[in-house]
């Protein structure tokens, strides 16, 4: 009989080829455990050719997710069980395997013509990969998979689309988490092919037994049972999250939501699932290009609508000429920005923070927009919403930046009460009957008033050319033309006043404030709170709102001793600091690997600089 651990919490990674469905396995695995109360959070890896050879190292396609009852910020360094359902899976991911590591292998894949795919110089892939002294499983995933479903009328092709859920079973079994969960998807996702609900869960059942009877797991593992605030919760990830985010918003804002882009990875799931909430009054138009894309979001915002318009960093730039128009129009605009490595097409599945000078000076003319940035998979909803009231509120566009990690990453969410946690949002919207300028302003947020089309008395002109600073004609006025400028510019800055001030997670000063912005949050917080239980005088900053900044971002930078900004880039939010508070010395910390940070070269980082006493 298997010897029961107990663990405070477990990281897992899956992986194979594309085809292996390890995605939706990873997906299964994590919402079981967050429906059990766990906290989850998890990172897909997919690859970053399109049709990458199978079985080749190009092509392996991952999943990592760790739970656990405390808190868990992120997706863990390394994982305490790697599932590779190739050589190659083994070959990407054995780096990531902790020293003490389970490997569960499917022992039919391991023969000659898979090695030297994955291109293995030898027969014998654990030395090769130096993995003697590790805990390797290997388990006859695919002909057990076709075993159980012997005599079933499966096909061959849809019986090996099934080992995925074999070696979900062997998981659940190995971590003590029930099925039944998952044998519910079955039933809802295969509703209407009842012939695929007995066969995957005959599967699933099978890998399971098969780990239960075989003395190959000496050990199985009880994590401790979940802590989640008490409330309503569901597994999102990213995109979603900003998709709802953005509808909570207009039902806020009493404006019908308008989505016009273009597709582009990793930032499709949020005009996917915009598309499909057509009951909320939401509309979409899919975009021949991403010019169009925009240029139809702003048509939607002069006409009344909550515009949005999504990318990654490629479209981004080809946006930036419409967003200028935005910009000059003074029409309310969301451009959410799912950063990606690159430049040019670059890594087009991996996670980066390279936008952020794009999002900041990325077009032609003094053209000054808001900025924030989103921290986490469920931080997408509220970031959305604020990105919205803002862009609402003030008559500025607003870009809103998250990056492929977090798009696609995912969390326990617990669902709010929007009508009750949430504020108003009240667009300057003006009436019919009222003596109309376009370009009359509010003295609290030098807003314009929006002129809905169809409005009896409200007709006027926006458009790209300069207007005058009243009446919105056209103006070629040099001194109209400054003012205008400094009007615009003094309408982002102004915004200041209605963010919150940039709040410091740990003591208010000390040796080290280390600073981030966007997707980083959770490992920066993770690398802070393991460095201050060493006795380090280390806290964080981390910032959401980018232009402008939080009113005392100078004097919290300034209390303490020195202060490192950590990056997903080669330092630009580093050098935007510097360029405001050109007196306070900034360290900095980047990697531009696809990849996220790791806690621990971060807590490396920082020992390094050797500034403790």
């Amino acid at each position: 009989m298997a010897t029961l651990n107990e663990r405070s919490n477990i990281v897992i990674r899956f992986s194979g080829d594309s085809g292996d469905g390890m995605q939706l396995t990873g997906t299964l695995f994590s919402d079981t455990s967050a429906l059990l109360g766990y906290s989850v959070s998890t990172f897909p890896d997919y690859p970053a050719e399109i049709r990458a050879p199978q079985g080749t190292v190009a092509g392996v396609s991952g999943f990592q997710v760790h739970f656990g009852a405390t808190d868990v910020n992120t997706p863990g360094d390394y994982c305490d069980v790697l599932v590779a359902m190739n050589p190659a899976a083994l070959k990407a991911n054995a780096k990531w395997m902790k020293k003490d590591a389970t490997a569960i292998l499917d022992a039919d894949a391991f023969d000659e013509a898979h090695l030297k795919k994955a291109a293995f110089a030898t027969a014998d892939p654990l030395a090769e990969l130096k993995l003697e002294g590790y805990n390797v499983i290997w388990a006859p995933i695919t002909s057990f998979t076709k075993t159980t479903l012997k005599d079933s009328d499966a096909d061959a092709k849809t019986v090996a689309r099934c080992k995925n859920m074999f070696a979900l079973g062997i998981c659940y079994y190995l971590f003590n988490l029930p099925p039944e969960h998952t044998e519910a998807y079955f039933a809802s996702k295969f509703k209407k092919k009842p012939a695929l609900i007995d066969i995957n869960r005959a599967v699933l059942k099978g890998g399971y037994n098969y780990a239960a009877n075989t003395h190959a797991f000496a050990n199985t593992y009880k994590v401790a049972s979940g802590l989640l605030e008490k409330g309503t919760y569901r597994i999102i990830n990213g995109n979603v999250a900003t998709a709802w985010g953005l509808i909570a918003a207009a039902e806020k804002s009493g404006r019908e939501l308008f989505c016009g882009s273009y597709p582009i990875t990793p930032a499709t799931g949020i005009l996917e699932e915009l598309s499909a909430r057509k009951d909320l009054g939401v509309k979409t138009l899919q975009a021949e290009d991403e010019i169009a894309g925009i240029c139809t979001a702003i048509g939607a915002s002069f006409a009344g609508n909550l515009a949005v318009t999504t990318t990654s960093g490629p479209g981004l730039a080809l946006k930036g000429e419409a967003l200028g128009l935005a910009v000059m129009a003074e029409l309310p605009l969301v451009v959410v920005d799912v950063q990606r490595s690159g430049p040019s097409t670059g890594l087009p599945t991996k996670t980066e923070q390279s936008d952020l000078m794009q999002a900041l000076y990325g077009r032609h003319g003094e053209s000054p927009v808001v900025v924030m940035a989103a921290s986490s998979p469920s931080d997408c909803f509220d970031a959305a919403f604020w990105a919205a009231k803002i862009t609402l509120e003030h008559m500025t566009p607003v870009i809103l930046l998250t990056d492929g990690y977090i798009a696609n990453g995912s969390e326990p969410w617990k669902i709010p009460n929007v009508k009750k946690d949430y504020p108003a949002i009240t667009p300057p919207i003006a009436s019919a009957g009222e003596s109309y300028q376009p370009y009359r302003r509010d003295a609290e947020r030098l807003a314009r008033r929006w002129g809905i089309p169809g409005t009896k008395g409200l007709e006027h002109r926006v458009g790209g050319l300069e207007k005058d600073a009243l009446k919105g004609n056209i103006s070629h006025d040099p001194e109209n033309h400054q003012k205008m400028t400094d009007l615009r510019a003094a309408k982002v800055a102004k915004v200041a006043d209605f963010i919150p001030d940039l709040s410091v997670e740990g003591d208010a000063e000390g040796d080290l404030l280390v600073v981030g912005w966007g997707g980083t949050y959770g490992h920066l917080l993770s690398a802070v709170t393991q460095l201050r239980a060493s006795g380090k005088k280390v806290s964080l900053a981390h910032f959401r709102h980018l232009n402008p900044l939080p009113k005392n971002t100078e004097a919290t930078l300034s209390r303490f001793k020195n202060v490192i900004a950590c990056e997903l880039n080669m330092g630009q939010f580093a050098n935007l600091l510097r360029m405001k508070f050109p007196h306070i010395p900034i360290l900095q910390y980047n990697k531009v690997q696809g990849l996220p940070f790791t806690v621990a070269e971060l807590v490396q980082k920082v020992n390094e600089l050797r500034i403790f006493g």
